[in-house]
């Protein structure tokens, strides 16, 4: 029984040894990158106006935005050591976003069904799809151009439950793509109760969104969302009933989706328009068009040419 004890003892200090002895290489890299740090620091700006629409290609895209992020990281490790092994591993230990972003999913989503193990793989192979990662660019740069809390790429990277559910639903649709329903409905069900937004694998998604706040988000089977929308909380995009095949919303490019709007049946809402705040649309929307009410009625044309862009909810009377 004593030397159990003592057993036991020595592996509690080794494993205080091991977390020490990272936490010390951690800072060790730290250091050794001092230099580069500062540099980013003195370069670094937020609001500098470059962004992934600016590049030249794909590839760039997805560079520029991983390398703001890392920047970004090496300065926030240095100013919050408590987020030491969180930002080490989730970011600097990866060689890009696709390896990133799939590590820090497949961390939130596993579980007992489906393990780290099983999933890393899986969303390493989606994710090193150049036309998903670029998607995943443009969603972040959607974020920091349109989101009046988030001014650097790293945040909603790491914390916007909205975004990664967004980039989540990418691989399921993938899997869906390929026939392997039961798992992305497996994974749809992780995302929706990890991130409370419900997005199924089927739903046809573009690339350049927002999606604020995130929670209680539904998007039905045959839903299609284009490029460059934002989407506000609680909103859904919905059937009507118990009716079968193409019945959902077809929301068009650069669409705005106020808090708690309900767009059902198999409807277009159509480019640049405006759906208000807890509207309840059932008839198809014109273009550049404000939509307001329950039901919802047109009682004005929105100010500017891409409301999803702007985010202001104010619109001009008819």
């Amino acid at each position: 029984m004593i030397l159990l004890l003592l057993a036991l003892q020595l592996m509690r200090y080794r494993r205080v040894l091991s977390v020490q002895a990272r936490n010390q290489l951690i800072y060790g890299v730290l250091q050794k990158q001092a230099g580069i740090i500062t540099q980013a620091r003195s370069k670094y700006n937020p609001s500098d106006k470059l962004t992934t629409e600016n590049t030249v290609n794909k590839q760039e895209s997805i560079a520029f935005v991983w390398q703001n992020i890392v920047n970004e990281v090496s300065l926030v490790l240095k100013d919050e050591p408590m987020l030491a092994n969180f930002l080490q591993t989730t970011v600097l230990d990866h060689n890009n976003m696709g390896e990133s972003l799939s590590f820090h999913l497949a961390s939130k989503l596993s579980n007992q069904a489906i393990p780290f193990a099983t999933l890393r793989p899986l969303f390493n192979e989606i994710f090193a799809n150049e036309q998903i990662l670029y998607a995943a660019s443009r969603d972040i740069q959607a974020t920091v151009d349109r989101d009046s809390a988030c001014s650097v790429y790293s945040t909603p990277f790491l914390y916007f439950k909205g975004f990664l559910a967004l980039q989540a639903y990418r691989v399921t649709h993938q899997l869906w793509q390929r026939g392997n329903q039961s798992l992305a409905l497996m994974l749809q069900h992780s995302i929706s109760t990890h991130f409370a937004v419900d997005i199924h694998p089927a739903a046809k998604i573009g690339s350049g969104i927002l999606i604020d706040h995130a929670t209680g988000l539904v998007i039905g089977e045959t839903a299609v969302v284009e490029d460059s929308v934002s989407i506000m909380q609680s909103v859904t995009l919905g059937g009507t009933g118990k009716e079968s095949g193409d019945r959902h919303p077809k929301i068009r490019k650069n669409v705005l989706l106020g808090p708690g709007a309900k767009v059902l049946g198999n409807i277009e809402v159509a480019e640049g328009s405006m759906v208000a705040a807890s509207s309840v649309v059932l008839k198809s929307v014109p273009a550049h068009s404000v939509i307001a009410g329950v039901p919802a009625e047109v009682v004005g044309k929105a100010d500017v040419d891409k409301p999803s862009k702007v985010m202001n909810h104010y619109f001009k009377p008819c």
